[in-house]
């Protein structure tokens, strides 16, 4: 408020100044101008002030050309003030020039180091000082100060003197305090329930760990960006008449909180009436793309769908030979049915080829790698609808902290240069965690990973990961964009040791495999690869005769390969509350499959909200076939707790016992496993911001069948066991916590049991 005092008087005394300082010559003399002196500049040379004075010695001039000049020097802009003085010919002319910044200081300021306010200011060091920059400096210090939530935060700039005509300019910061949102209200919804909604949001309510959490403050353009994800949400489900009418932000009595309040009309949800394709191309025929729409009547409608068909459309008219096809949906609304009519009009569009691409802003990200996500070349047709896609593809590698795609005409009318400009952020990482669960106890993660190593786009990483009782190394490498799009290389590698974990003996497993993946439908991919393992047991102790035979073996080395084929609609797919995941895998014996052993792995994920989205019910299939003719103990399955919950690993299956397990109690793992999951996720009715939410689960599994028995095996003819328990999930800012709480209803008398499970994992 001071500062801005100043300002005002500053700007006072300046319009006062250069009333009196204006050159006030009547405008009906004449003068003739024999000498132009300048006085007063020390840093300015003489030459640029001339140049902006611009009048020739020796010739006569009219007062308003004399006028004109001052003025000219004056808006300038390098001098605080300016005076015209004629006398026998001789124009003297004045100036005050404005002093230069010698050091910029920040007092005050403990949230936020030096470093960073720097990269918010306009003014600079060794530049002129500028008062209406300063006053954006001071704007702009506050604004980074008020996304971190600090709205009472103060700036008063201050002027310090020095000699030469300098300054040194300093902000005195009073941070204030944070002020948080304390509710967050939701009116005008039916459909959904407020705790559902608020799930959708970025910007959440105060919570007890809000000391850790910044998403609870109030800032504007995160409200801009929720009013957004509301309307994706609600029109991603049929609402398309949805508006956001208002979001109002209302202090407390205290002025330490915000309540915030959505406003919104949902309207009705439509459904999908009838859907048509219309086209006056002779060349096209419609029943070939009718059968590859995925809008169906009847459905709920989404925008998602209809332009995943249009994409659709265009990809086989291509493939077909028809360029520049334009492919419009007419949405007609039938109120009274609450159904929308989609049909896709099919026509030729103007002949547009793209000219160029051009590419700025990226130093360390290769050309090549934000070009070939375009999947267009110079010369190839021009698609607007290919163009948006692009820029998501860029967007989402993550390389970029913005992207801005352009199309402009290019050197023809019938081309299109697209420009891109895009402004790189970080991409490499070092991430330390920890982890703890009841089985493997304290676990400690480090990885470096660079998602855009050497700037090709590649993924590189490096981990180390320990629990009480093992260690394992491992590498990974992929290459996105191996030799055609979608085609991807890569490389896993894996060094693990364990000392007597579960077991009474010490294992040592390496195993690297590269491989190919490429997809082969909008939500599947296949994968090919090969690979090398060896595998050692050693260190036995109090072991049984089968887990010492495989010690006494030493060490076994194999190659393999293996095809496997994903299914994934979970987070990707057309239906928002359902999700499809299946996974299938073959592995055998030999670089080229030619051997007799063979490792067959399988499961199935059914998921699907319902109550409103209030409730997720979660259904996996799981199971594995190994046939390896002698196979070993780190080969065979086990069911710990990522399988099948409320038994220690290995706690069930086939065993050796010995002596009623006084002696010997050796889990040997089985050849074959089958597990059925069944779980539901659900708010527990307490308030969100404590992130707290519950669940019920029922695992039923069975793990049997040994290559080589001894009359001390017991259960490898596989028996039956089921769990029922509950669960707690409670998101918290140092990871998520799941507390599993279970009781087995069907057991054998050696099993293992574990009755409750606690996980937690982070990075940081």
């Amino acid at each position: 408020m001071k500062f801005r005092k100043i300002l005002f008087f500053i700007f006072f005394a300046a319009s006062a100044c250069l009333f009196v300082l204006t050159p006030n010559f009547s405008t009906a003399q004449t003068f003739t101008i024999s000498e132009i002196e300048i006085v007063g500049n020390q840093r300015i040379e003489t030459e640029t002030i001339e140049s902006y004075i611009s009048l020739s010695k020796g010739q006569n001039f009219e007062a308003d050309e004399i006028n004109s000049a001052y003025q000219r020097v004056l808006k300038s802009g390098l001098f605080e003030s300016v005076t015209f003085d004629e006398n026998d010919g001789v124009l003297k002319v004045t100036v005050v020039e404005y002093p230069t910044i010698n050091r910029i200081y920040f007092e005050g300021n403990v949230r936020i180091e030096d470093t960073v306010l720097e990269k918010v200011l306009k003014s600079k060091e060794k530049y002129v000082l500028d008062a209406q920059t300063v006053e954006q400096d001071r704007k702009n210090i506050a604004e980074t100060y008020a996304v971190m939530g600090r709205l009472a935060a103060r700036i008063n700039p201050k002027v310090i003197k020095k000699s030469e005509n300098r300054v040194d300019l300093i902000f005195e910061i009073f941070e204030g305090g944070v002020i948080e949102i304390q509710k967050i209200g939701i009116v005008g919804n039916k459909a959904f329930s407020d705790r559902r909604l608020r799930r959708v949001l970025s910007t959440k309510q105060a919570g007890p760990f809000r000391a850790f959490v910044r998403s609870d403050t109030f800032v504007e353009e995160r409200i801009e960006f929720d009013k957004k994800v509301l309307k994706e949400f609600y029109i991603s489900r049929g609402f398309v008449d949805f508006r956001v009418n208002s979001v109002n932000a209302e202090l407390t009595e205290e002025r330490d909180g915000y309540f915030v309040v959505f406003n919104i009309t949902e309207g009705q949800q439509f459904s999908v009436g009838n859907v048509a394709l219309e086209t006056s191309l002779k060349e096209l025929d419609t029943v070939e793309y009718y059968e590859i729409l995925k809008l169906k009547s009847g459905s709920v409608y989404s925008a998602k769908v209809t332009e995943l068909d249009v994409e659709k459309i265009e990809r086989l008219a291509l493939k077909n030979g028809l360029d520049f096809i334009r492919v419009r949906p007419k949405i007609t609304k039938d109120d009274s049915s609450l159904a929308l009519n989609v049909t896709y009009s099919i026509e030729r569009g103007p002949r547009v080829i793209l000219e160029r691409i051009n590419i700025a802003g990226n130093t360390a990200t290769l050309d090549k790698v934000i070009r070939r996500q375009f999947r267009a070349a110079e010369g190839d047709p021009f698609s607007a609808r290919r163009i948006r896609q692009a820029t998501d593809r860029i967007r989402s590698l993550g390389f970029f902290e913005t992207v801005d795609v352009s199309a402009r005409e290019g050197k023809r009318k019938d081309s299109v240069i697209v420009d891109v400009l895009v402004k790189e952020k970080p991409t490499g990482s070092v991430s330390l965690g920890g982890s703890y669960s009841t089985s493997s106890g304290f676990g400690l993660l480090l990885e470096y990973a660079e998602r855009n190593f050497l700037g090709r786009g590649q993924d590189f990483r490096l981990k180390y990961n320990s629990g009480v009782g093992s260690r394992t190394y491992s590498l990974g490498f992929i290459e996105p964009e191996f030799l055609s799009p979608g085609l991807s290389l890569g490389l896993s590698s894996k060094f693990t040791e364990t000392e007597k974990e579960n077991s009474n003996y010490d294992t040592t497993i390496l195993d690297v495999s590269p491989q190919v993946s490429f997809p082969i439908s909008d939500y599947s991919k296949l994968s090919v690869s090969i690979g090398y393992n060896e595998t050692e047991l050693r260190n036995a102790v109090n072991v049984g005769s089968i887990i010492q035979n495989e010690v006494d073996l030493g060490q076994d080395e194999r190659a393999y390969s293996r095809i496997a084929y994903t299914y994934n609609t979970l987070r990707d797919g057309l239906d928002p509350n359902f999700g499809v995941l299946l996974k299938l895998s073959q592995e055998v014996s030999g670089f080229t499959g030619d051997g007799e052993s063979s490792k067959t792995s399988a499961l199935a994920r059914l998921q699907r909200k319902i109550l409103n989205e209030e409730v997720l019910v979660k259904g996996t299939l799981e199971g594995g076939v190994l046939n390896y003719g002698n196979s070993r103990v780190t080969d065979r399955f086990f069911l710990g707790s990522a399988l099948m919950r409320g038994f220690e690993p290995g706690g069930i299956g086939p065993r050796e016992i010995v002596n009623e397990g006084e002696l010997i109690n050796d889990a040997l793992g089985g050849n074959t496993f089958a597990v059925l999951r069944l779980e539901a996720e659900f708010s527990l009715g307490l308030p969100e911001e404590y992130g707290i939410d519950g669940g019920i689960f029922f695992d039923v599994g069975n793990l049997w069948s040994l290559d080589n028995i001894s009359e001390d095996v017991i259960y490898d003819d596989g028996s039956w066991r089921s769990v029922l328990g509950a669960s707690l999930f409670w998101k918290t800012p140092i990871g998520p916590l799941r507390f599993n709480f279970s009781r087995p209803l069907q057991k054998e008398t050696f099993d293992r049991e574990q009755n409750f499970d606690l996980t937690i994992r982070t990075q940081f």
